[in-house]
Order: structure tokens, then sequence, then C-alpha cells
């Protein structure tokens, strides 16, 4: 609820803090006193619209700061999450709001900057205003089914979870008939660019180990042209090995006749065996680097046809057979995904008919709902003097969507016989006000932001009616807070703090100001409202006993 509200230099008010109670308070004053200013100056913190000429004559801002006092499960803490503020459970929520001259503002939320559509959201939980003017709230047909479903108790997540699920199923239909489109268009190329991965059948790893082949060969190849003549050249008949054999035997003829031959004999030796093991050790390379030509042939062919299938796919080499298997996945797809949009289309075909089901279950309890709405607030219109005037809650198809297939709106009917229309279309601004109080006591327990204000909803009306209102906001007060602009004597007296508005002029200026009235004063204040200008001791009698009655 409102526990205070700060406010400089707004107007006619130059400094002004107020403390706010719970249950019933209401603001009297003379007329022009500036029970507007005030709120005015609560809607700049609410985030209204900021107009500068708001702003005190002579002064370069105006501020004003507004301080709530709410529990831990209220809705604004959602908004306070969602907006990023840091608010600590059990501390006011404060809401301000500066006004410059020249039109800038700035808001804040704690003592945070704040965008003033945050204000105007959180405004929007704490704060109900009801005028002649006012667009929000019961006025607004936007918010009519939210509160006949309070009102009438229902549940409405059976129609939330069927929406969900057939919004799911939709979403799943739309995203398979898209992707068997866009396969269907390359089902020519997946089908030609697969089967040309498929019939060469490459394998990951196999580029690397045919390229090593290849090396092998080509290396063996230079070696064998190196080698070629070397057996003739070594072992022939008229090789190195026959000529060493022979100068062998030669010395050895005349060996003995020196000992230096003896040794040269001795070199030769071992120069034939050496020659000899060479020649071994050749024969040996040539028939380990021996190949097939035709083989060398065979291994390039599928090496440079598996390179060049790569280049042709953007791919490596190795990924091919990767990329084989994903198109033939793609084509399975193409084939399956006929079935598989069928099933889809089943299950949603499904899932519409349990949310028309349960939409449907949901509209005859909002009926229901609707009839004892009627009935209650029926019972409200005679009261307030408008025992001529009907109230309908009217159901009208509306798309569908998680809260079901229905619109509401709260219609209204002044005369017999005249046709039913929107409250702000058909209502004056009396029996409007009259209305929307018929509507908060019906809908009281329905919920509602914590603090309600209503602005001269007594206007026009005096005696029995003013009395049922004063009754009603009294009962009203006890689930919420009200704050209450009147001129009535009846409603005066119902209020557990009387606030009096008051103007001055003075040779610093005009100054309005307001203040919590004390038990005397407030019997002065209602004998006023009776009288008039001058204040009877009748007047002062029918006060008090107004204050004894309620």
């Amino acid at each position: 609820m409102l526990r205070q509200l700060v406010i400089r230099d707004v107007v006619l008010i130059d400094r002004l803090e107020l403390e706010f109670g719970p249950g019933l308070g209401v603001l009297t004053g003379e007329t022009g006193a500036g029970k507007s200013i005030l709120l005015d100056a609560l809607g700049l913190a609410l985030g209204a619209r900021a107009d500068s000429g708001l702003v005190r004559s002579g002064q370069d801002a105006a501020a004003v700061t507004a301080s709530f006092e709410i529990p831990a499960d209220h809705r604004a803490i959602i908004l306070l999450d969602e907006a990023g503020v840091e608010h600590e459970p059990g501390e006011p929520l404060l809401l301000r709001r500066q006004l410059k001259a020249d039109g800038g503002s700035r808001a804040f939320v704690g003592g945070a900057p704040a965008p003033a559509g945050t204000l105007r959201e959180l405004g929007g939980t704490l704060v109900e205003i009801h005028g002649q003017h006012d667009d929000r709230g019961l006025l607004n047909s936007k918010g009519h089914r939210d509160l006949l479903d309070a009102f009438g108790k229902l549940d409405t997540s059976p129609v939330a979870a069927a929406w969900s699920e057939v919004a799911r199923l939709s979403e799943a239909l739309e995203q398979a008939r898209g992707a068997a489109a866009d396969a269907e268009r390359d089902r020519d190329y997946l089908t030609h660019a697969s089967d040309e991965i498929a019939r060469l059948a490459p394998e990951a790893g196999e580029e690397t180990s045919l390229a090593e082949q290849r090396a092998v060969m080509q290396a063996g190849e230079k070696a064998g042209e190196a080698l070629q003549g070397l057996d003739e050249l070594l072992g022939g008949s008229d090789g190195a090995l026959a000529q060493l054999r022979a100068a062998a035997r030669r010395i050895e003829r005349g060996a003995a006749d020196h000992p230096l031959l003896a040794e040269a004999l001795a070199s030769l030796d071992r120069a034939v065996i050496e020659t000899a093991e060479a020649e071994d050790w050749i024969a040996r390379a040539a028939e380990a680097m021996a190949f097939d030509p035709q083989r060398l042939e065979v291994v390039e062919s599928r090496l440079f046809d598996i390179r060049a299938l790569a280049r042709k796919h953007r791919v490596e080499p190795d990924a091919l057979a990767a990329l084989g298997q994903q198109m033939t996945e793609r084509l399975a797809l193409i084939e399956a995904g006929g079935e598989r949009i069928a099933q889809l289309e089943r299950e949603l075909a499904g899932a519409r008919a349990h949310y028309d089901e349960a939409a449907a279950s949901l509209r005859r309890d909002r009926q229901a709902a609707a009839e004892r709405l009627d009935h209650a607030v029926a019972n409200e219109l005679a009261p307030l003097k408008l025992d001529a005037a009907g109230f309908r809650t009217a159901l009208v198809d509306a798309a569908a969507g998680p809260s079901g297939v229905d619109r509401v709106e709260f219609t209204v009917s002044t005369n017999p016989g005249a046709p039913f229309g929107a409250l702000t279309k058909i209502a004056s601004g009396g029996e409007l006000s009259r209305f929307i109080l018929a509507l908060k006591v019906a809908l009281a327990e329905a919920g509602g932001a914590s603090t309600m204000i209503f602005d001269e909803i007594d206007r026009g009306v005096g005696g029995a009616v003013a009395s049922a209102i004063g009754e009603r906001l009294s009962r009203l007060s006890q689930q919420s807070q009200l704050l209450v602009v009147t001129h009535s004597p009846q409603v005066a007296a119902r209020a557990a703090h009387h606030y009096r508005i008051e103007k001055s002029h003075t040779q610093a200026g005009t100054r309005t100001t307001v203040r919590l009235l004390s038990a005397a004063e407030r019997r002065e204040e209602i004998a006023r409202m009776l009288s008039g200008a001058a204040v009877t001791d009748e007047a002062r009698a029918q006060a008090a006993r107004l204050l004894e009655a309620a």
C-alpha cells in the first residue's frame, strides 16, 4: 500500500510530505483547493506523461516520491526482477520522478535510474486510479477477462498447457515441411553426388596410404634406373670381379719371388671378396625395390580420383566417406519426410481437438462466472441509484490463444430497453463512477492493485445514495487501501484517515497544503461540508451523528 508521498515544487505545492495508513482515507476541501494537483503529482510518480506545466512557477524542477509497502509475493517484485532492479525484502519500494521546467524528466526506482515505462508498469500493479477520464483498470476491456477469471476462481492452466502443445506441434510441423521442401529441391543433386561417392567408395585415411605407396614405388623406379647395368659391370664375363680375379691369378704365380707381391695378392683377394659382397647387396636391393608399373598406375589413378572428387565437393579427401554418409541420410530423410509430416499432422489435429475441448469447458465456466458476476453487480446498483440500469458481462469469440477463445467486456445499459455498450460509451460521469464502485465491490475478492483511488465518485449524488457509496467504500477498504477525493459528508464520515486540502494566499504567493485532521477537526470539516461556508451548531451535531453511525 501507499505509505508516503513527498512532493516538491508541483504547481501550488512547494513542499509536502504525507503519510498514509491502511483502510479508507478521504481527501476533502473547497473546490479549487488543489485536489487535482495532488493526484497529478501522484500520477507523475507512477509514470504518467511528464508535463512541464506541473513545475511550480519560478522553480527549475519538480520532484515526487511515492513510497510503497509491498509483500514478498507482490506482482511488482516480478517486474523489478525483469528490470534488473534490486529490492530488499521488507524495505519500502520508492518510485521517484524529477521533472524539469524545460520538459525533461528522470525516473528512479529505489535509488537507481529507470525508464518512465518501468514506473508505469510498476504503478499499474500498485495503484488503481478510478475517475471519469481514467482509461485503465475497469475501463480497459483488455483486463476484463482476467478479472472475470479471478472472480470465478477459474483454472486456466489446462487451456494454457493445451495451447502450448498446439504451438509446439505447429512449429515442429512448419519446420518439417520447410526441411522437406529444402531437401526436395536438393534431391537430384544428392542422388547424383551420393552415387558418385558410393561408386568410388573412399575410406578414411585411404588418400594418405595411396600417397605413401606411390612415393615408395616412384623411389624404386628411380633407384632401378640407377642400378641398371651394374650387374654386368661387376659380375659379367668382362666385369670388374672377373678382372680382379684374373689379376690375382697372375700375381699368384710370382708371389713367392717377392714379399710385396704377396701383399698385393692379399689385397686383391680382399677386393674380390668385397666386390662379390657388393654384387650380392646390389642384387638384394634391386629385388627389394622392384615394383609393378601396372600397380603404380592403378595406385596413381585411384589417388587422383579421390583428390579430384574431394576438390569437387570442397572437402578434405578423408571427409569424403562421411560426406557420402550424410548425403545418404539426407536422402533417407526426404523419403521419410512425408511420413514424419503426416505423423505431425495427426498429432497436431489431436492437440487442437484437445485444446478446443479445454477452451469450450473454460467458456462454459466463464459463462457461469459471468452470470454470478452480473447478479452480484445488479445487487449493488439499486442502492447506488442505478436501479434502472443493467450490467452484463459479454463473452464474444476471439482468436485462439493461451487464455482460450473468449474476449470479455463489461457492458452496461442505463435505461430499460436501451442497448448494452461499453462503460465509457454508455454511462455519464457520475454513473460511470458508481458502476465502477459496484464492480469493485463485486470483484473485491478477485484482487487488483493494493491501493485504489476514487476521484469524486460521489459527484452529483447525496443523501441515501451518498451513504450507500460510503458504506461500500468502507467495505471495500477492508480488502485494500482506498483514497477517495470526495465532497460528500456521508463518505467522509466513513474514513479511517481524513485529509484536508487547503489553498492559502500570502505575500509569497498562493500555496496548497494537505494535513491529516484530528477527531475534532474532522467533525468541523464534515460540518462545513454539510452546511457550507457558515458552520452551524446543527451542522456540527449532524456531523457528530454521521461519525457515530460510521
